[in-house]
């Protein structure tokens, strides 16, 4: 770590390059703090020294504030001209970059940055008309011809956070080696008041890519589909509501009755402490809504509206369906819908942390499937693509015109699938039974392990390698996979798949961004006697495998959870000694 002094001439030197009068006062305050010796004050200097904020698949993401490691007009002032100069260089050397942005503090700030900085240097710059979702700014790349995208959003992170998400011409989000070639070209601009910045030249885009996109995710329902169904809808604070009301009034169902209170895009997420929907307690103020009014569905977006949740009424309450749930909900539809196996996109793909249920329908239909690394920037790259999903909330339901997650297309697929249903006087829950029938319970869960420092990772997942279990749960490991070598075909990443001998599967992987640990679970189960004509047979066979399949996932979490906090244990002692 470098000692007060060089902390303190660090700082110096990036409040003479700020050119943000808001961040240079935050500064000043820290580095006057810190000059009397203030162990808080060189604390934070330490953190917002510490280097600068990494640029990987997911662009850059961080908390708002001053310095290097931090969201700010230097870091996205200069990660736009290493930017700009790797499309010159490997692109185009007059590039055209659609930019993006949600409602968050700065994003229209860092926006009108990026636009500067490409115009200045040659390049054609066209920024969406105002804040919108993610899912348009991943339209327009392809609709428009550019040759990359840039989305100013943290998706569903804390209301602190802001985030740079760049996509290639393809529409989808950069993948190894781009993102590490990118970054280098960032590094090499070490000043943003080196960076020329045109006061004026690039174009505001109007409302007619809007409609466009509006016209085009409409376009994913069936012309002859039912359209008879009831939704409570939430954006979060998010930019998402606008557009999905009028995507619903494009494709003729009902417009959505909207959770008032967070209709309107607001970047301190008021009403929530944690805007995503995967959190307890985010959709809650949707869901007691939904207590009132009685509709069919809940959906939810996050707050840049590129993922969609689905709450539904199983006869014992309102409950989230989990995102395996509702890829498989969405996978089935559209395999009904038709899907010609001699086409050219007929491919299911899901993450490798996604249930296995995906496959076993594409087998059944006679499709491909394939399994990807997390991320979309990989689901969104499947040659022959038709529909992908994350368990995460993430699918892509339209790949030909966005080839990333969309959680309004997404939202409107599981309006049009229930809407069906209720003609035929079924429930999304009736679907999710059959699926269970025909191809075994799938049932999955997921938990994370925190560590004191995001160093300790390498070290813990180093200790797991060196020393895999024999069981988990009371059932033997029948396989270990190294992912990191590139198991399955797929490119290397860092995690370790564990399959045990009943079926269960345990994967283990770093998060990307947190120090945490990931642990994905899943449990399958058949179903015994699905040929029993008797409906109440086949009930109660369902129930009992769901039953054993919650006591598989039960006992692996249990022990899996124990090794981890033990590992943890030992290495964070080490440390200290």
């Amino acid at each position: 770590m470098p000692s007060p002094t060089d902390l303190v001439s660090l700082a110096e030197a990036w409040l003479a390059d700020d050119p943000d009068p808001d961040t240079r006062a935050e500064l000043s305050g820290v580095l006057e703090a810190a000059r009397s010796s203030d162990e808080e004050a060189l604390a934070d200097l330490a953190d917002r020294f510490s280097g600068f904020l990494e640029f990987g698949t997911a662009g850059l993401r961080g908390a708002l504030g001053a310095g290097p490691n931090r969201m700010n007009r230097v870091v996205v002032i200069r990660a736009a001209a290493g930017l700009t100069t790797y499309l010159r260089e490997r692109v185009d050397p007059e590039p055209t970059v659609v930019i993006g942005f949600d409602a968050r503090y700065n994003s229209d700030v860092f926006a009108r940055d990026t636009a500067a900085v490409v115009t200045a240097a040659g390049g054609r710059a066209l920024v969406l008309p105002r804040p919108l979702p993610t899912p348009v700014l991943a339209f327009a790349i392809g609709h428009l011809g550019a040759d990359a995208g840039v989305m100013v959003t943290a998706s569903h992170n804390p209301p602190q956070d802001n985030g740079y998400k760049v996509y290639l011409g393809d529409g989808s989000q950069i993948v190894p080696p781009v993102d590490s070639d990118i970054a280098a070209h960032i590094a090499a601009v070490t000043r943003a008041a080196d960076v020329p910045l045109a006061r004026t030249g690039w174009e505001t885009l109007d409302d007619r890519l809007l409609d466009e996109y509006v016209a085009t995710a409409a376009s994913v329902v069936a012309p002859d589909s039912p359209r008879d169904v009831s939704v409570v809808h939430t954006a979060l604070h998010g930019v998402g509501s606008d557009t999905v009301l009028r995507a619903f009034a494009a494709a003729g169902f009902p417009e959505p009755q909207a959770v008032l209170t967070q209709s309107a895009p607001d970047p301190e997420f008021p009403t929530v402490s944690f805007p995503n929907p995967e959190e307890p307690g985010a959709i809650d103020a949707a869901l007691a809504q939904a207590e009132k009014v009685r509709p069919d569905l809940v959906i939810a977006n996050d707050p840049d509206a590129d993922r969609c949740a689905v709450a539904v009424e199983d006869g014992q309450g309102w409950r989230m369906l989990r995102g395996d749930e509702v890829g498989a909900l969405l996978g089935q539809h559209i395999i009904n819908r038709g899907v010609d196996p001699e086409g050219e996109h007929t491919v299911l793909a899901r993450s490798i942390v996604s249930s296995r249920l995906l496959a076993a329908m594409a087998r059944a239909a006679g499709l491909p499937a394939q399994e990807t690394l997390t991320g979309f920037k990989w689901i969104g790259r499947v040659e022959g693509l038709r529909f992908g999903y994350e368990e995460a909330l993430g699918y892509c339901v339209d790949p030909a015109n966005v080839p990333d997650k969309d959680g309004i297309t997404a939202a409107l697929l599981v309006a049009e699938l229930a809407a069906t249903l209720k003609a035929d006087g079924r429930r999304l829950t009736d679907v999710l039974d059959d699926l269970a029938l025909a191809h075994g319970v799938h049932q999955t869960d997921a938990f994370s392990v925190r560590v004191t420092d995001l160093a300790l990772i390498a070290p813990v997942m180093d200790r797991l390698r060196a020393a895999p279990p024999t069981e988990l749960g009371g059932s033997a490991v029948t396989s270990v996979e190294d992912l990191a070598l590139g198991a399955g075909g797929l490119p290397p990443t860092e995690g370790l798949r564990y399959l045990l001998a009943d079926d269960t599967r345990v994967i283990v992987r770093p998060s990307g961004t947190e120090p945490k640990l990931k642990v994905y679970l899943e449990a399958i189960v058949p179903v015994e006697g699905v040929g029993l004509a008797e409906p109440a047979e086949a009930a109660r066979a369902l129930a009992n495998a769901r039953a054993e399949a919650a006591r598989a996932l039960a006992n692996a979490r249990a022990e899996a959870a124990r090794r981890l906090a033990a590992v943890r244990a030992t290495m964070e002692e080490l440390t200290r000694a």
